[in-house]
């Protein structure tokens, strides 16, 4: 992988988001003093997923237009 593909990555906010939820739900499944209920577990995932591909559509849709 060359420099400016890691720029790329590391500058991606699907990636940071994606982070997120995974750093939350690996803290979540091994901390068992991290008491987040199961509702609300689902809802800050479902969020993060609904960011994520929000902002694939709109990186999608914005290269689409530039040609």
């Amino acid at each position: 992988m060359n420099t400016s593909k890691w720029k790329s990555l590391l500058s991606s906010r699907k990636f940071w988001a994606a982070l997120v939820g995974l750093l939350f739900l690996t803290i979540r499944h091994y901390d068992p003093d991290f008491n987040v209920p199961e509702e609300e577990a689902i809802a800050f995932i479902s969020v993060l997923a609904a960011y994520i591909l929000g902002t694939a559509l709109e990186d999608g849709l914005s290269r689409n237009t530039n040609r």
